[in-house]
C-alpha cells in the first residue's frame, strides 16, 4: 500500500478539495480556502522556523565569535570541544534547527502541489517517446511501461471517478508497423468515460496518431506522443482566471494575461517577503541583500519557460500572501531573553546611533 506523495494526493488532498467544493460550488475558490487551511495547519511548524531564523540573524556574529573561542581553545580536546559547542546550542539554538520544520512540510506541499497539478483542475498528460527503428534492426514491437494510476473526475460531482492508467509509456517501433496506446481503468476495461486525446507533439514528420490512439510510423528517427486525459475543472475560471487548469503564457488562443499578472503577483509576494527579512536583519551584507533583490525575478521567470497550470499559480500566490502575514505578526514578538540581552549589550556598545532595525518603535522609545 502506498503511503507516499500518492496516498497524500489521493486519500487527503482530493477528498478535502472535495468537500470545499461542495460548500463553495467554485473549484478556484475551493484552492483559496485549502491553501488557507494547510498553511493554518502548518502555522506552528512555520513560525518555528521564522522564530529560528529571526533569531539566528540577531545572535550569529557573536554565535561565530565563541565557537571560533572554542575552536581555538580546545582544539587538542575533541571531547571538551563538543561539550562547548552542544553548550553554545543549547544557549543560541542551532542553526539547522529552523530547517527542520520545513523538512516535514515537504511531504504535504508535493502532495498538494501533485493535487493541483491533476484531475480535475488540469489535464492529465502522459508522455511517451517513441523509438522508429529500420526492419532491418527491429523485427517487432516492443512496448512496455504502464503509467501512475491517475484519479480522473468525470464530473463535478466528486463521486463520479475512475482510477486510470496509460500504456505504453515507452517503446521502439519498426517501420512501416503500428503502436496501439491504451488508457485503461485499473480492472482492465478501457477508460470510455471521457474523451482522451492523442497527439504526436515531436516528430511530426516521422510518426502520426488517430483518434483512437493507433500510432503509425512513416520515417526513422524518435517522436513523443502525449496521451492527455481532460480534467473537468481544467476550463473553469476564477476571478480574473479564465482557466484554472491553463498552462504556460501564451498558446494557440494567445497571450494568457492571466497566466502572467499571476506570474507578475507571485514574483511581487517573494519580493515583499525576502525584502521583509532583508529589513530585520542587521548582520546581512551588501552582496546578499542585492541577491535578495533579484531572486524574486529569476523565481518568477522560471514560470515562463517551465509553464505551471493556473490553479498552482494561484496557490503558490496565496500561499505566499499568507506567509508575510506570518512573517509580520512573528517578528513583533518579543525576543527570548538572553538573545534580548545580548541587543542590550549591543545597543550600549553602538549608543548615539539609530536604534537597530528589528526593534519596535515601542521599544525604541523606551530606550530614549
Amino acid at each position: 500500500m502506498d503511503f507516499g506523495i500518492g496516498f497524500l494526493t489521493n486519500s487527503v488532498m482530493l477528498p478535502f478539495l472535495d468537500f470545499l467544493y461542495d460548500i463553495v460550488r467554485n473549484y478556484g475558490l475551493a484552492i483559496v480556502l485549502l491553501t488557507v487551511v494547510i498553511k493554518g495547519t502548518l502555522w506552528p511548524l512555520t513560525a518555528g522556523s521564522i522564530r529560528s531564523m529571526r533569531k539566528m540573524q540577531v545572535v550569529q556574529p557573536e554565535m561565530q565569535r565563541q565557537m571560533k573561542l572554542i575552536q581555538e581553545k580546545h582544539k587538542d580536546n575533541p571531547d571538551r570541544l563538543r561539550q562547548e559547542t552542544s553548550g553554545l546550542y543549547k544557549e543560541f539554538g542551532n542553526p539547522l534547527a529552523g530547517c527542520l520544520p520545513l523538512l516535514v512540510q515537504m511531504p504535504i506541499l508535493f502532495a498538494l502541489f501533485a493535487t493541483l497539478r491533476g484531475s480535475p483542475f488540469a489535464d492529465t498528460v502522459q508522455i511517451t517517446n517513441v523509438q522508429i527503428k529500420p526492419a532491418t534492426e527491429l523485427t517487432e514491437v516492443k512496448a512496455e511501461g504502464v503509467s501512475p494510476v491517475y484519479t480522473i473526475y468525470l464530473s463535478e460531482d466528486s463521486r463520479l471517478r475512475q482510477q486510470v492508467t496509460v500504456s505504453p509509456t515507452s517503446a521502439q517501433v519498426p517501420l512501416g508497423q503500428t503502436l496501439q496506446f491504451k488508457a485503461q481503468q485499473v480492472d482492465g476495461k478501457p477508460f470510455t468515460a471521457l474523451k482522451t486525446r492523442y497527439e504526436v507533439v515531436s516528430g511530426q514528420d516521422k510518426a502520426r496518431i488517430s483518434a483512437t490512439g493507433l500510432l503509425e510510423t512513416t520515417q526513422t528517427g524518435d517522436a513523443t506522443v502525449h496521451v492527455t486525459l481532460p480534467g473537468i475543472a481544467s476550463e473553469k475560471g476564477f476571478l480574473f482566471i479564465e482557466q484554472i487548469g491553463r498552462s504556460g503564457v501564451s498558446g494557440k488562443d494567445g497571450i494568457y494575461w492571466d497566466n502572467i499578472l499571476l506570474i507578475v503577483f507571485f514574483g511581487v509576494s517573494i519580493y515583499f517577503s525576502q525584502q521583509l527579512t532583508t529589513k530585520n536583519n542587521p548582520n546581512i551584507n551588501p552582496q546578499q541583500a542585492q541577491i535578495n533583490k533579484i531572486t524574486p525575478f529569476i523565481f518568477s521567470g522560471m514560470f515562463i519557460f517551465f509553464p505551471l497550470p493556473a490553479g498552482v499559480l494561484l496557490y503558490m500566490a496565496i500561499s505566499n500572501i499568507f506567509q508575510i502575514v506570518q512573517t509580520v505578526l512573528l517578528y513583533r514578538e518579543p525576543l527570548p531573553e538572553n538573545v534580548q540581552k545580548l541587543i542590550d549589550q549591543q545597543q550600549k556598545k553602538t549608543e548615539g546611533e539609530s536604534a537597530l532595525p528589528f526593534e519596535s518603535k515601542g521599544r525604541r522609545k523606551k530606550r530614549t
